[in-house]
């Protein structure tokens, strides 16, 4: 008779229970880790939302910590369970039975990190997909341009209210490098205004440093990015969103300010020298202040638009679908 058997023989159903109860709590920390409110927790660090996309961020973002967490506990809890009361002073057993080559055992820690890691992709691309996906008409589209060493703003809209300025279907030649699916929903008579800051530019506000772009509140902006030089990075802080802005490739997002206020923004790629200086700042008004801005920029003489980016060749410019 095994000197183990009498201390062996009934711990085995307590070990069935015990792997089932993990497998089943670490389903069921990361199925329900991401479809809690984002306000039902702390925000972990993530500013506060101030688009209508961004609480969709900040859940997939809490969710996930709280299926770590939650993991983690269960593996702690394993752990401290094993120092206890598999010390050596315990059972006053010199080397405690091994257990090898235990397909139960190895088909669970092979078996749940991909169901971790499966719901944790699913919610990902599912939130993805949502976030990149595009509306049939925006309410505004801006072509923001990255380069070296600051931002410009090319506000795609019909500023005088005069639909016939420019002609129907035809696209401004500084435009010319935005693909064709995306040139078609520019507003019709979008004759345009733009800004092109500087680093040392600040805001009127908050005197942070950067140009200021302005967008309405509650309105669905359309963000075309492009860039004149190497990748950069468009990150607004609080829309918990960054986005490439690549030479060559087209990017495209949009988002539904809810909050007034002004915020930051940044490049969030390493672009070169001068890279920390490549600031800018976001406004959110009222579409009334929003369209006065225009006005008043035209007013300036800053008509027409910045060249939106490094030429694509036609094959390159249109080869991907409208389907994000």
């Amino acid at each position: 008779m095994s000197p183990y058997g009498s201390d062996r023989s009934p711990r085995r159903p307590m070990r069935r229970k015990l792997l089932q109860a993990l497998t089943a709590g670490v389903v069921l920390a990361t199925a329900t880790g991401c479809s809690l409110n984002w306000q039902d927790f702390p925000r972990l660090g993530m500013p506060t939302p101030v688009t209508e996309e961004a609480p969709r961020i900040l859940s997939l973002w809490q969710g996930s910590w709280a299926a770590a967490l939650i993991t983690g506990i269960l593996v702690w809890g394993l752990i401290m369970w094993s120092v206890i009361f598999h010390r050596r002073s315990r059972t006053k057993v010199e080397v405690p039975p091994q257990t090898r080559y235990n397909m139960p055992i190895e088909a669970l820690y092979t078996v749940v990190p991909l169901i971790i890691v499966s719901v944790l992709f699913y919610f990902t691309a599912r939130d993805e997909s949502k976030l990149l996906s595009l509306s049939a008409k925006p309410a505004h589209t801006i072509n923001v341009i990255g380069f070296q060493w600051s931002w410009g703003f090319n506000y795609i809209e019909n500023v005088d209210g005069d639909a016939a300025t420019p002609k129907a279907g035809e696209v401004p030649k500084e435009l010319a490098s935005i693909p064709d699916r995306f040139a078609k929903d520019f507003p019709q008579g979008a004759e345009g205004v733009y800004q092109k800051g500087v680093p040392g530019d600040r805001n009127a506000d908050t005197n942070n440093p950067g140009p200021t772009l302005y967008l309405p509140k509650g309105e669905k902006v359309r963000f075309i990015l492009s860039s004149n030089d190497v990748i950069h990075s468009f990150w607004v802080v609080p829309f918990l969103f960054k986005q490439d802005v690549i030479p060559g490739h087209t990017n495209v997002f949009e988002v539904t300010p809810t909050q007034e206020g002004t915020f930051m923004g940044k490049c969030a790629e390493l672009c070169g020298v001068d890279h920390s200086r490549m600031l800018f700042n976001v406004k959110v008004v009222s579409p009334e202040e929003y369209r006065a801005h225009l006005k008043e920029l035209a007013e300036k003489g800053q008509t027409g638009f910045l060249p939106a980016g490094i030429k694509q060749t036609d094959p390159a410019r249109n080869a991907e679908t409208n389907k994000l």
